[in-house]
């Protein structure tokens, strides 16, 4: 292979390697491609000349980068992240929400609002007006069970019991 072609091999798949980084980051490309680059100005500056000392010096180059500086990136510049339960139940617990269709608990007719999304809601105990907020207490299958923030208004079994009292 041409001494000149080889050069403009390390350095383009140098200069390809970096540019990949940004797409995948993780930093072994970036050291890859550093490598390469290296390797390419050495071979334009005459002081590699054959293949296999080419790739030695770069594959070399890579590993030590790898192994050494790596560790240091990755503790100084840090990615951003952040955490998130992959339970949408336990993150919805008490949450306040919007009543958007009225709430009773004979059956799964009423609606509340979650996250933008309209969900079927059964309240714990009496009625609840649309418009109302409302803490969610757990799920049944789709439907969320919910309780009054303000005053409840009595359901027909309490204004029974308390008729008969």
């Amino acid at each position: 292979m041409d001494a000149d072609i080889l050069t403009w091999i390390f350095l383009g798949g140098g200069f390809l390697l970096m540019l990949l980084e940004m797409a995948l980051p993780g930093g072994v490309a970036l050291f890859l491609g550093f490598s390469g680059i290296t390797v390419g100005i050495l071979r334009f500056l005459g002081l590699l000349s054959s293949t296999g000392s080419s790739l030695a010096v770069w594959l070399t180059l890579s590993v030590v980068l790898t192994i050494a500086i790596r560790p240091f990136i990755k503790k100084y510049l840090k990615p951003e992240s952040y955490f998130k339960f992959a339970d949408e139940d336990y993150e919805a617990m008490d949450q306040v929400v919007d009543v958007i269709e009225e709430i009773n608990e004979e059956n799964n007719s009423g609606r509340i609002r979650l996250n933008g999304i309209s969900w079927r809601a059964k309240s714990l105990d009496g009625t609840i007006k649309a418009g109302e907020k409302v803490r969610i207490q757990y799920r049944e299958n789709t439907t969320w069970i919910v309780e009054a923030l303000g005053v409840k208004e009595p359901s027909k079994e309490q204004l029974k019991n308390r008729n008969k009292n």
